[in-house]
């Protein structure tokens, strides 16, 4: 057991040119990454990211196509739409947030590549973007280096802030940002530089050619809805952490800052809800004190711990929980 400290953990940070010459290499080029200007002040170029509107845009008109078609799907394509849309999330929440973005676990390379290929079909951009916009946001909760700042609205927050450029305080943060390990991790190095084919093919193609090929779904009709519909659902209900879980949840760890417990976004992402404690607890792998209850990603990576694929799981002691719930939660500060 690795107990941690009370105190939000904090990250090791590595500049130099090798690090930054190596996002380069990764396709990180400065039209994509360090971009924009507050589009509330003087001299910004051109605040909106087009790449994000007319993706989100053609996103979620094939999510509307969906839903007219989803009375003749066939009974199996509503499970298999259902399956999928479960294993992405606990894709991105056990992959991309608990052991990509924290390292609150270690995986083994069957894991990593299931769990990659999970991330891949939700259409949420690459591993390593993902990981390196949630380490920013962790450090700089809530102000304007954080990519998805919920003090500027739920909508910017939810969805808003893929529509735009980053902030320049965001691109001065992000240069600080060590991403060694992701970049010592074949399989991010592997997504990242193949994303759009990977994406092409887990993304839109096997979510209709399954449906069509096993049981003879009409390919169209699987594509727009255990495709295309199945993708946006996976895209708002993973939003609401960022949005819902920084706006509405009781505080019982640390009520100075804004993220909260929010049963229902629990629920709809797999055990994401925890927000409160998440905030204050980073590297705990169950993102949570409550064990299995409304946190099926926390029962995957443990039952994977079972089979020998993870190991090294840190979660913090009760007693420090305790002590910081004391300190600074529902049951101290006032």
């Amino acid at each position: 057991m690795v107990v941690l400290r009370s105190q939000t953990t904090t990250l090791r940070y590595q500049t130099g040119s090798d690090v930054m010459e190596e996002k380069d290499a990764l396709g990180l080029d400065e039209a994509e990454t360090f971009v924009g200007r507050d589009y509330k002040t003087n001299g910004y170029p051109w605040p909106y990211r087009m790449k994000g509107i007319v993706l989100f845009s053609l996103l979620h008109i094939g999510g509307i196509i969906g839903l007219f078609y989803l009375h003749k799907i066939k009974l199996m394509t509503w499970i298999f739409g259902l399956v999928l849309h479960i294993l992405c999330q606990i894709c991105i929440t056990a992959g991309n947030h608990r052991l990509w973005a924290h390292r609150t676990y270690k995986a083994k390379l069957p894991l990593r590549i299931f769990l990659m290929i999970g991330q891949t079909t939700t259409i949420q951009n690459d591993i390593f973007k993902w990981a390196v916009d949630h380490r920013v946001h962790h450090k700089y909760t809530d102000t304007d280096a954080d990519p998805h700042n919920a003090k500027r609205g739920f909508f910017f927050s939810h969805i808003g802030w893929l529509l735009l450029n980053k902030l320049p305080e965001f691109n001065e943060k992000f240069k600080n940002i060590d991403i060694s390990d992701l970049l010592a991790d074949p399989v991010v190095v592997f997504q990242k530089r193949y994303y759009s084919i990977l994406c092409t093919i887990f993304g839109f193609v096997m979510p209709a050619l399954v449906p069509w090929g096993l049981w003879g779904e009409d390919f169209i009709t699987a594509f727009f809805t255990a495709g295309i519909l199945r993708c946006i659902i996976g895209h708002h209900t993973t939003f609401l952490v960022n949005s819902a879980a920084h706006t509405w949840g009781y505080k019982p760890y640390d009520i100075r800052i804004d993220p909260g417990e929010n049963i229902a976004v629990s629920i709809l992402t797999t055990g994401e809800g925890f927000h409160n404690f998440h905030h204050v607890f980073p590297q705990d792998y169950r993102t949570s004190e409550h064990g299995w209850r409304f946190n099926l990603s926390t029962a995957f990576i443990d039952t994977m711990a079972a089979i020998g694929q993870v190991t090294d799981r840190r979660f913090v002691s009760d007693d420090v929980i305790r002590k910081r719930q004391k300190r600074t939660g529902t049951t101290g500060l006032k």
